[in-house]
Protein backbone atom coordinates (compact mmCIF):
# COMPACT_ATOMS: atom_id res chain seq x y z
CA UNK A 1 0.00 0.00 0.00
CA UNK A 2 1.75 3.47 -1.17
CA UNK A 3 0.49 6.70 1.05
CA UNK A 4 1.33 9.79 0.34
CA UNK A 5 1.98 12.32 2.69
CA UNK A 6 2.23 16.44 1.97
CA UNK A 7 2.16 20.00 4.56
CA UNK A 8 3.16 23.21 4.54
CA UNK A 9 1.27 25.06 1.30
CA UNK A 10 1.88 28.24 2.65
CA UNK A 11 -1.16 29.27 -0.42
CA UNK A 12 2.04 28.76 -2.99
CA UNK A 13 -0.75 27.62 -5.56
CA UNK A 14 1.98 26.79 -8.82
CA UNK A 15 3.85 24.45 -6.11
CA UNK A 16 0.52 22.57 -4.62
CA UNK A 17 -0.73 22.35 -8.94
CA UNK A 18 2.49 20.44 -9.51
CA UNK A 19 2.17 18.41 -6.71
CA UNK A 20 -1.16 17.45 -7.80
CA UNK A 21 0.23 16.73 -11.09
CA UNK A 22 2.71 14.23 -9.43
CA UNK A 23 0.06 12.81 -7.62
CA UNK A 24 -1.93 11.97 -10.60
CA UNK A 25 1.45 9.75 -11.87
CA UNK A 26 2.24 8.06 -8.67
CA UNK A 27 -1.08 7.37 -8.17
CA UNK A 28 -1.15 6.74 -4.18
CA UNK A 29 -3.73 4.48 -2.38
CA UNK A 30 -4.47 7.11 0.23
CA UNK A 31 -3.47 11.01 0.49
CA UNK A 32 -3.48 13.10 4.05
CA UNK A 33 -2.27 16.37 4.48
CA UNK A 34 -0.61 17.78 7.00
CA UNK A 35 -1.35 21.58 8.29
CA UNK A 36 -0.45 25.07 6.94
CA UNK A 37 -2.11 25.22 3.96
CA UNK A 38 -1.97 29.17 4.14
CA UNK A 39 0.53 31.83 5.37
CA UNK A 40 3.34 33.71 3.50
CA UNK A 41 1.79 33.82 -0.17
CA UNK A 42 -1.63 35.12 -1.60
CA UNK A 43 -3.31 32.03 -2.69
CA UNK A 44 -4.76 31.15 0.12
CA UNK A 45 -8.47 30.75 -0.96
CA UNK A 46 -7.52 28.89 -3.85
CA UNK A 47 -5.17 26.46 -1.68
CA UNK A 48 -7.63 25.65 0.64
CA UNK A 49 -10.72 25.12 -2.07
CA UNK A 50 -8.28 22.95 -3.69
CA UNK A 51 -7.88 20.66 -0.51
CA UNK A 52 -11.66 20.51 -0.07
CA UNK A 53 -12.34 19.94 -3.83
CA UNK A 54 -10.16 16.68 -3.55
CA UNK A 55 -11.99 16.16 0.09
CA UNK A 56 -8.22 15.29 1.03
CA UNK A 57 -8.00 14.20 4.99
CA UNK A 58 -6.19 17.68 7.10
CA UNK A 59 -5.39 18.53 9.99
CA UNK A 60 -4.52 21.83 11.56
CA UNK A 61 -0.95 23.63 11.27
CA UNK A 62 0.41 26.51 13.18
CA UNK A 63 -0.99 28.72 10.99
CA UNK A 64 -4.51 27.24 11.05
CA UNK A 65 -4.19 27.84 14.59
CA UNK A 66 -3.16 31.39 14.47
CA UNK A 67 -6.14 32.37 12.79
CA UNK A 68 -8.35 31.37 16.33
CA UNK A 69 -6.57 34.75 17.67
CA UNK A 70 -8.46 37.82 17.24
CA UNK A 71 -6.82 40.37 14.44
CA UNK A 72 -6.43 44.17 14.27
CA UNK A 73 -7.80 45.49 10.86
CA UNK A 74 -4.73 47.10 10.14
CA UNK A 75 -2.92 44.16 11.22
CA UNK A 76 0.12 43.93 8.83
CA UNK A 77 1.65 40.39 9.83
CA UNK A 78 1.21 37.71 8.27
CA UNK A 79 -1.08 36.27 10.23
CA UNK A 80 -3.02 39.74 9.66
CA UNK A 81 -2.92 39.52 5.90
CA UNK A 82 -3.54 36.00 5.72
CA UNK A 83 -7.07 36.86 8.01
CA UNK A 84 -7.96 39.37 5.34
CA UNK A 85 -7.47 36.61 2.32
CA UNK A 86 -9.80 34.46 3.16
CA UNK A 87 -13.34 34.25 2.56
CA UNK A 88 -15.44 33.30 6.00
CA UNK A 89 -16.27 29.98 5.05
CA UNK A 90 -12.54 29.12 3.86
CA UNK A 91 -11.40 30.56 7.61
CA UNK A 92 -13.96 29.05 9.00
CA UNK A 93 -13.00 25.62 7.51
CA UNK A 94 -9.47 26.20 8.62
CA UNK A 95 -10.10 26.81 12.23
CA UNK A 96 -12.16 23.46 12.81
CA UNK A 97 -9.71 21.29 11.45
CA UNK A 98 -8.68 18.40 13.72
CA UNK A 99 -5.67 18.56 15.74
CA UNK A 100 -4.75 15.34 14.45
CA UNK A 101 -5.20 12.18 13.37
CA UNK A 102 -4.72 7.72 13.67
CA UNK A 103 -4.64 5.39 10.98
CA UNK A 104 -4.58 2.00 12.53
CA UNK A 105 -3.50 -1.00 10.29
CA UNK A 106 -3.53 -4.60 11.23
CA UNK A 107 -1.69 -7.65 9.89
CA UNK A 108 -1.12 -11.24 11.74
CA UNK A 109 -2.96 -10.38 14.47
CA UNK A 110 -0.89 -7.57 15.15
CA UNK A 111 -1.81 -3.63 15.25
CA UNK A 112 0.42 -0.79 13.14
CA UNK A 113 -0.38 3.14 14.50
CA UNK A 114 0.36 6.10 12.27
CA UNK A 115 0.22 9.31 14.20
CA UNK A 116 -0.51 12.24 12.26
CA UNK A 117 0.43 15.65 13.36
CA UNK A 118 1.68 18.91 12.21
CA UNK A 119 4.53 19.55 14.71
CA UNK A 120 4.92 16.92 17.19
CA UNK A 121 2.35 15.06 19.19
CA UNK A 122 2.87 17.73 21.97
CA UNK A 123 2.04 20.30 20.29
CA UNK A 124 0.77 21.92 16.90
CA UNK A 125 4.11 24.49 17.11
CA UNK A 126 6.51 22.06 18.24
CA UNK A 127 9.65 21.61 16.07
CA UNK A 128 10.65 18.00 15.71
CA UNK A 129 13.79 17.94 14.46
CA UNK A 130 15.75 15.06 13.66
CA UNK A 131 17.84 15.41 16.68
CA UNK A 132 15.01 15.87 19.22
CA UNK A 133 15.78 13.77 22.29
CA UNK A 134 14.96 9.82 21.35
CA UNK A 135 13.45 9.70 25.56
CA UNK A 136 11.14 12.71 24.71
CA UNK A 137 9.87 10.98 21.17
CA UNK A 138 9.48 7.65 22.46
CA UNK A 139 7.30 8.66 25.51
CA UNK A 140 5.00 11.38 23.23
CA UNK A 141 4.90 7.77 21.32
CA UNK A 142 4.13 5.21 23.65
CA UNK A 143 1.69 7.90 24.86
CA UNK A 144 -0.31 7.79 21.39
CA UNK A 145 0.52 3.79 21.02
CA UNK A 146 2.32 5.13 17.93
CA UNK A 147 4.46 3.11 15.61
CA UNK A 148 4.82 5.99 12.75
CA UNK A 149 5.24 9.56 13.34
CA UNK A 150 4.29 11.68 10.60
CA UNK A 151 5.12 15.60 11.04
CA UNK A 152 5.80 18.55 8.78
CA UNK A 153 6.45 21.97 10.03
CA UNK A 154 10.41 22.39 10.12
CA UNK A 155 10.05 22.28 6.15
CA UNK A 156 13.34 19.69 6.57
CA UNK A 157 12.54 16.34 5.20
CA UNK A 158 14.08 13.05 7.40
CA UNK A 159 13.39 9.42 8.18
CA UNK A 160 14.62 8.34 11.69
CA UNK A 161 14.38 4.91 13.17
CA UNK A 162 14.57 4.18 16.47
CA UNK A 163 14.94 0.85 18.31
CA UNK A 164 13.14 0.39 21.93
CA UNK A 165 13.69 -3.17 23.08
CA UNK A 166 12.70 -5.29 20.37
CA UNK A 167 10.50 -3.09 18.47
CA UNK A 168 10.84 -0.01 15.87
CA UNK A 169 9.47 3.59 16.15
CA UNK A 170 9.81 5.63 13.12
CA UNK A 171 9.52 9.43 12.93
CA UNK A 172 9.16 10.88 9.40
CA UNK A 173 9.17 14.64 8.83
CA UNK A 174 7.56 15.37 5.31
CA UNK A 175 9.18 18.07 4.10
CA UNK A 176 6.78 21.34 2.51
CA UNK A 177 5.22 21.31 -0.25
CA UNK A 178 5.30 25.11 -0.88
CA UNK A 179 8.18 26.43 1.30
CA UNK A 180 11.12 24.22 1.49
CA UNK A 181 13.94 24.86 3.93
CA UNK A 182 16.76 22.65 3.39
CA UNK A 183 18.57 23.86 0.50
CA UNK A 184 16.25 22.76 -2.45
CA UNK A 185 13.73 24.88 -3.91
CA UNK A 186 11.68 21.78 -5.25
CA UNK A 187 8.42 20.79 -3.70
CA UNK A 188 9.04 18.17 -0.94
CA UNK A 189 6.64 15.34 -0.34
CA UNK A 190 6.76 11.68 1.67
CA UNK A 191 5.57 8.48 -0.28
CA UNK A 192 5.56 5.67 2.37
CA UNK A 193 4.95 1.99 1.46
CA UNK A 194 4.29 -0.60 3.83
CA UNK A 195 5.46 -4.22 3.56
CA UNK A 196 2.74 -6.68 3.43
CA UNK A 197 3.95 -8.04 6.59
CA UNK A 198 4.57 -4.71 8.08
CA UNK A 199 5.37 -5.21 12.17
CA UNK A 200 6.48 -3.10 14.88
CA UNK A 201 9.76 -5.52 15.26
CA UNK A 202 10.56 -5.10 11.94
CA UNK A 203 13.17 -1.98 11.30
CA UNK A 204 12.05 -2.04 7.06
CA UNK A 205 7.88 -1.96 8.04
CA UNK A 206 7.83 1.30 6.36
CA UNK A 207 9.78 2.25 2.87
CA UNK A 208 10.41 6.28 3.06
CA UNK A 209 10.74 8.02 -0.67
CA UNK A 210 11.05 11.74 -0.67
CA UNK A 211 9.80 13.12 -3.98
CA UNK A 212 11.09 16.08 -4.97
CA UNK A 213 9.18 18.38 -8.04
CA UNK A 214 9.92 21.26 -9.82
CA UNK A 215 7.53 23.97 -10.38
CA UNK A 216 7.11 27.47 -11.28
CA UNK A 217 8.94 29.24 -8.61
CA UNK A 218 8.74 32.92 -10.63
CA UNK A 219 5.41 32.72 -10.52
CA UNK A 220 5.16 32.31 -6.84
CA UNK A 221 8.17 34.68 -6.21
CA UNK A 222 6.20 37.72 -8.46
CA UNK A 223 3.18 36.93 -6.35
CA UNK A 224 4.78 38.11 -3.45
CA UNK A 225 6.40 40.80 -4.76
CA UNK A 226 3.44 42.00 -5.90
CA UNK A 227 1.60 41.15 -2.60
CA UNK A 228 0.72 43.33 0.52
CA UNK A 229 3.62 40.57 2.11
CA UNK A 230 7.29 41.57 2.87
CA UNK A 231 9.83 40.88 -0.31
CA UNK A 232 12.09 38.86 2.23
CA UNK A 233 9.45 35.93 1.92
CA UNK A 234 10.17 35.92 -2.04
CA UNK A 235 14.46 35.72 -1.22
CA UNK A 236 13.76 32.93 0.91
CA UNK A 237 11.36 31.11 -1.45
CA UNK A 238 14.35 30.97 -3.40
CA UNK A 239 17.01 30.04 -1.56
CA UNK A 240 14.52 27.46 0.22
CA UNK A 241 15.55 28.44 3.61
Amino acid sequence: MKIAFFSDIHANLPALDAFFQDIDKVQPDALYCLGDLVGYNVWANEVVEAIRKRRIPTIMGNHEEALLLPTEENDRSNRGITGRLLTAENKHYLMNLPRHLQLDFETNGERFRFLLVHGSPKAVNDYLVEDYPESEITEMMNAHQAQVVLCGHTHIPYHRTIKTGIDYMHVVNIGSVGRPKDGDSRLCYALITLDENFSKHNPNAIRVEFRRVSYEIDTAVKAIEESEFPDEYADLLMQAK
